[in-house]
């Protein structure tokens, strides 16, 4: 917390930075040399850490490294909240236009009926196209098991159907009463060159 001492100049000398990520200031730069970069962002040069700290004080501002792994070290003098909001900032945007990806799960048996088939199907395509993998669960009951040969002919209708849209990323054994196949989308680049294969 900043305190106001009794002649109005508020205290710039802060605590160390909570976050173990978060860039070193002042002090706890331990860099016998820096490249400093002022709040203009004008290049001062490289000089002792200690004269950068003098002069950003004197400012009444803050001495933030900002590029550790270079040589000399990169600090710029400016204001370290505002410098933090600007990085959290930055986050929140690069965090705002990532995509997740989601698992859809469809469920089939293997004697669906046509129609059902279709508007599973119509799903599995709809998610795709989302950009979401679908998982398809094809789900064995009594007798069913003794003919599982006949019965996984159904993936192999779902690989034909959905060929163009998605890729089959893994098709598991059976797994107790069950059949596993993960399909992902394909990407832009790979829809393409099938096209042009065509």
């Amino acid at each position: 917390m900043l305190k106001k001492p009794m002649n109005g100049n508020f205290r710039r000398d802060r605590e160390a930075p909570i976050d173990k990520d978060a860039p070193r200031l002042n002090e706890q730069i331990r860099a016998p040399e820096v490249r400093v970069i002022d709040q203009n962002g004008e290049m001062l040069g490289v000089m002792r850490p200690q004269d950068a700290v003098v002069r950003a004080r004197e400012l009444g501002l803050d001495l933030i490294e900002i590029s550790p792994n270079a040589a000399p070290p990169v600090c710029k003098i400016g204001d370290y909240g505002k410098y933090r909001y600007e990085l959290q900032k930055k986050k929140n945007e690069a965090k705002k236009h990532q995509k997740t990806v989601e698992i859809k799960e469809i469920k089939l048996r293997p004697n669906i009926d046509p129609h059902d088939y279709e508007i599973k199907m119509r799903a599995a395509k709809k998610f795709l196209e989302e950009g979401n993998k679908v998982k398809f669960t094809l789900r064995f009951r009594g007798r069913e098991m003794a003919n599982i040969g006949i019965n996984t002919r159904i993936f192999e209708r779902v690989r034909g159907d959905i060929s163009d849209l998605a890729k089959v990323e893994s098709s598991s054994s059976l797994e107790g009463r069950q059949m596993h196949m993960m399909i992902a989308p394909l990407s832009k680049q790979e829809r393409d060159s099938k096209l042009a294969a065509i």
